[in-house]
């Protein structure tokens, strides 16, 4: 929520977009609790947002392709990265501003996850 607030007070139309769930998998290794439809229509429910998509792929080129949008925003915590370093560079080249969102503390799928399997919740 705190990153949507943040990138819709400097953008106009917001995007927000979705990992599938064949995505999240492919990298996480594990299915998502709430499936990416489910997922998808909680996004769009937020004020704020102007439309919420499933992505098929983490590729932020192809969705370039696909939105043409002038702004990407992204957690903090991946800034510095190798991957974000080269993602700010090519999408520079694209007049794509990378914009980094500071990170919620306290907040951590992995921690929540961790309570209710260790019944802290």
């Amino acid at each position: 929520l705190n990153m949507i607030e943040t990138a819709k007070s400097q953008c106009d139309y917001l995007i927000v977009g979705v990992h599938g769930d064949d995505v999240v998998e492919g990298y996480k290794h594990r299915r998502p609790i709430i499936d990416e439809e489910g997922r998808r229509r909680i996004l769009a429910a937020i004020r704020g947002v102007d439309r919420a998509v499933i992505n098929r792929f983490r590729d932020k080129f192809k969705l370039w392709e696909l939105y043409h949008f002038d702004a990407i925003f992204i957690g903090d915590d991946w800034k510095g990265t190798e991957r974000w370093n080269n993602f700010e560079k090519e999408l520079g080249k694209l007049g794509v501003d990378v914009i980094y969102v500071p990170y919620t503390k306290g907040i951590s799928t992995t921690e929540i996850r961790k309570k209710i399997k260790d019944g802290d919740l």
